[in-house]
Formats: structure tokens, sequence, C-alpha cells
């Protein structure tokens, strides 16, 4: 493909990052970046509207199922260390060749521990802890279920809890707090520094038409009220929850049948500095039955632009946005004829999900607060307030058998001659961006990544690509190594 004009639409860490590759793979190409609002990184990339955790899988138990026959599936958890191991090389690679810059650290250091109690969910941690560490990339892992110990890994969890309680803990001390909306805003910025790449920032994309072999978009300048059209050879849809409603206006037929369900989320935040002083560490514990993924419980250790946070939550929520800057009208626009099928079939797959999310809905401030309360038993109610954070659109895709399944995580959906793709989904998102950008970069420039100029400035980036961080142990400790000196997060 003889690409040299991109669009790519949504100035968060998607778009950032394919940005970056395509500079670093193609230095010639003309590059424009079409943003909505006024500011980079505003929406699902910026830090409030995240939980900002590195996803690594290192507590999030939702990422290890328990199968059928009482094992733990870890498939999915090692794909995600991996991945956020390839993401941590590449930000390395950029820090250290001074290509970005952020006013205060955008990745830090944090402990990530999963806390369960009663024995059932002790087992379930048992066994997770037992299956996962027989891979080096978790080898370092800790286990207990010595009440002392845990109020040595986390104090505040432990004051006021009963000593006869039955609970378990894991610990991973090379967990990480991220901050995506500074590393995308640093990004671009780079970006802006490079020739042949223009930012439009305040621009809403209208329509999106394939005209022989290249792509119209038709943008809205929200600012002037002025349309005009870019002319492109390759379009990216990288906007969050928008980028349902942007796919449906390309009329490719592989975007057919895709609808989108979505989640608001809510947190409460420590407004206390001795509270906030008292926690370090990023403590996940297991999600209700019928939750969504992003709805797993979490007292949470934030450093936001240099300043230390505690927030506790999700909420789940419901709102017909599709974006937290989007409209009511989001979801009720995109129910079309060749969706109205799937988003049905979903809905009635999902009723535990529907009741979850309006039993949410309908609580209490302190139905809220005596749920922080199984994680701090002497939380007080004045410490804290209620704040929004983004909008997630979950995917609900067309399914032969049950007519529609509603999808958790991310899906590139691209057209038949690769000269689009778009970027539908949620969690775990950007912590996986890197590695998700390289798929896209599989899939829409096969025979480019084939050749040996691209395969070695991918390695110069990213040292381990090529290779299996799950299977080689040790490359796993030495890209570890390196990432952790280059992006300082030694303890």
């Amino acid at each position: 493909m003889n690409n040299s004009r991109f669009t790519l639409i949504g100035a968060g860490i998607m778009s950032a990052t394919l940005g970056v590759f395509l500079k670093h793979l193609m230095p010639d190409a003309q590059i424009q970046i079409i943003e909505r609002l006024d500011r980079v990184g505003a929406e699902s990339s910026d830090a409030w509207n995240n939980a900002g955790t590195g996803h690594s899988a290192f507590c999030e138990l939702n990422y290890t199922p328990l199968r059928e026959n009482g094992e733990v599936d870890i498939s999915k958890a090692l794909r995600i260390s991996e991945s956020f191991e390839v993401s941590k090389q590449m930000w390395a690679y950029l820090l250290e060749n001074k290509l970005i810059q952020t006013e205060s650290p955008f990745i830090n250091d944090i402990d990530h521990l999963s806390f369960v109690w009663g024995e059932e969910n002790k087992e379930f941690l048992k066994k997770r802890f037992e299956a996962l560490t027989q891979y080096g990339m978790f080898a370092d892992m800790q286990y207990t279920e010595s009440f002392d110990e845990i109020a040595a890994w986390v104090p505040l969890m432990m004051e006021g809890r009963n000593r006869d309680e039955k609970i378990a803990a894991t610990r991973m001390e090379i967990g990480t707090d991220v901050n995506f909306g500074a590393i995308t805003r640093a990004m671009i910025e780079y970006l802006k520094s490079c020739d042949n790449v223009e930012l439009m920032l305040g621009h809403e994309v209208e329509d999106i038409d394939e005209i022989d072999n290249a792509w119209l978009v038709k943008v809205k300048d929200l600012h002037t009220d002025t349309n005009k059209t870019l002319a492109t050879d390759f379009v990216f849809i990288g906007a969050g929850g928008g980028a349902l409603p942007l796919l449906e206006k390309t009329d490719i037929p592989e975007g057919r049948g895709y609808g989108g369900f979505p989640v608001s989320g809510q947190f409460l935040k420590c407004n206390n500095p001795e509270v906030i002083a008292q926690h370090e560490a990023k403590v996940y514990g297991k999600a209700a039955q019928g939750s969504p993924p992003m709805s797993v419980p979490h007292l949470d250790t934030r450093m936001l632009d240099g300043e230390r946070s505690l927030l506790f939550g999700p909420y789940a929520g419901f709102s017909t946005k599709f974006l937290k800057n989007g409209s009511y009208l989001d979801l009720p626009l995109s129910i079309e004829a060749h969706n109205v099928w799937p988003m049905l079939s979903a809905g009635v797959h999902n009723i535990g999900l529907t009741k979850y999310l309006i039993k949410q809905v309908m609580q209490s401030d302190k139905d809220r607060f005596k749920f922080l309360q199984t994680f701090y038993p002497e939380a007080k109610f004045e410490d804290w307030e209620l704040i929004t954070a983004g909008q997630r659109v979950q995917i609900i895709k067309k399914d032969g058998e049950e007519g529609g399944v509603l999808k958790f995580g991310t899906e590139i959906v691209t057209n038949e001659k690769n000269t689009l793709a778009a970027l539908l989904g949620a969690s775990p998102g950007a912590s996986t961006s890197v590695g998700i950008m390289i798929d896209l970069l599989h899939d829409c420039f096969t025979e480019e990544m084939k050749t040996e100029a691209w395969k070695a400035k991918i390695q110069e980036m990213i040292p381990s690509y090529g290779s299996s961080l799950i299977e080689d142990d040790q490359l796993c400790k030495e890209v570890r190594a390196r990432t952790t000196r280059i992006l300082k997060l030694e303890s």
C-alpha cells in the first residue's frame, strides 16, 4: 500500500501512538489529527476519566476467570501483562531519545494488590497465584493470608477490621500508576514538531466517504462554523466511545452488525490529606456478579500531575452518551437496521448486567459509602466526595448463534482494502495501546511489516518485538530492568 496521507480521528492515546509509529516508519507521511474538543487527551485518555492503572494483570481479578473445571484461566492475564511491557518499552524509547517530556512523571511505581475475603475467594486467589507464578512475568508475586502481613502492606485497610475475618491478598511491587493524558499530550507535542503533521482541535467529523482509492472526510470547524473536506489515503477512527457513530458514517460492510452499550463511571475521591498519606497502593477486589469489567472495585493511590490522590470505585452508571462530552442522543442515533437485532439479543442475554446497572444507578450516597467501608472499615463519610469519571462503550457484535453478544475488551475493524481502521471497545485500552497499534499495522500494512526496514525500526523502539516475553523469562527480566531504569520506576 502506497499511502502518504493519513487522517487520525480523535486526539487520544491511540491516535498519538499510531502517529508516532507512522512518523518513525514513514517519515514523509502527511498526518492530520482531528479532535472535536479544544484539548488533546481530554476524553477517555484524561487522567480523571480512567483508573490510571498500568493494567498488567497483577491485581485485576477479572482477567483470570475460573473455568468450569475449577481451574483458573490465565491466558488473558498473560497477554495483557506482555502487552503492557511492550507499552513501557515504547515510552522508554521516547524518553531516552528525548522525544517527549512532561512537567511531572507520567508513570510512577505503585504496589498492585488483589484483596479478597471469604473462603471461596481465598481459594480462588491462591489458585490464581499458583498459576501465574509459573511464569517469570509474575515470579515476584507474593501471597499471604496473614492479617499482620496485609496490614504491613495496606495499613489503612486493616484498621478496625475483624482479625478473625477470612482474608487473603497478593502483592506485586512493580505495579504502576499512569497518567495517560500526560503521555498522550507529550506524544502529540512531539508529532506537532515533525514535518507534515497538523493538529486540528475544535473540529468535528460530519461524514466519511470513499471515492475511488481515497477517502473524503468532511470536517466542521466548531469555532467558525465552517466546513471543509479532507482527501486522505488512510483513515483511523480512534475516538473512544465516539468511534461507533463514525464507523457507521463510513458505510463499510465490515462495520455492519456492531452496536454499542454505554457505561458511565463514578468514583469517591478522598479530601483528607492525612488519610491519603496512609495508603500507597492500588488494591483491587472482585467484581460483583453481572457487572462489567471496568466495575472491579479498587482503592487507588493516584499521582495526578504531581499531586497524590486517593480514589475508590468505580460505581457504574448509565447514560445514553457515548462520550463524557457527548450527546444524550448518541445511543438512540446509533441504532440502525443492521444492529437493532444484535443489540436486542445482547440485552436479552445480559439481564444480569441490566439489573446490576439499575441497582447501581439507584444507589444512595450511604450505599456507596457502605461499599467503601468493605475496603476501608474506618472511613469517614465527610472525607469523601463523588466525582464523575469517563464514559465507556462496550461492543455489541452480531453473532450467528446468539444474534448478538456483548464483547469486553477492544476490537479493530478494518475495510477490505485495509485503508480504514476503527478501534472499538474499552478496557484495558490505554495500557495496551502500543500492542493494539502494532496489531493494526500488521492488519493494514501487512507487506510493509515484513520488510527488514520496518522490523528493524520497530525493534529499535521495542527491543522485545518478535519475541515472547511470556515464554522467555530471561528476556522479560532484562526488558523490565531496562524500562524500570529509564522510566525511573525504582522504589
